[in-house]
């Protein structure tokens, strides 16, 4: 599908997107309504998040810059010891910006 460079073509591709945003999230409510949810279910939905996050980290941790390195080994030092989400997020920001920083 090729969208025209214009506002016109600018505005459908939006409109598409937030239809398609709208259809995935009202597709998963619909879906999960009808799944009971058991241990198994729960054991599912708790690994898929690790896995979201593992597909999203790995393309930086391959093919980013030193800074992104940094950050990551950062963030994953910070969440072993304090075991929060938070804190190590925030060192990991700190680190990739005061390497860019120099």
């Amino acid at each position: 599908m090729n969208l025209p460079a214009t506002l016109a073509g600018a505005i459908s591709a939006i409109v598409i997107m937030a239809f398609v945003t709208y259809l995935s999230r009202a597709g998963g409510v619909f879906i999960m309504s009808r799944v009971p949810i058991g241990p198994r279910v729960e054991r599912f939905i708790n690994a898929m998040a690790g896995s979201v996050l593992v597909a999203v980290i790995t393309p930086m941790a391959v093919h980013g810059d030193w800074g992104a390195r940094l950050a990551l080994v950062a963030t994953l030092a910070v969440m072993l010891i304090l075991q929060k989400p938070l804190p190590a997020i925030i060192a990991g920001v700190l680190t990739a910006a005061l390497w860019r920083l120099w």
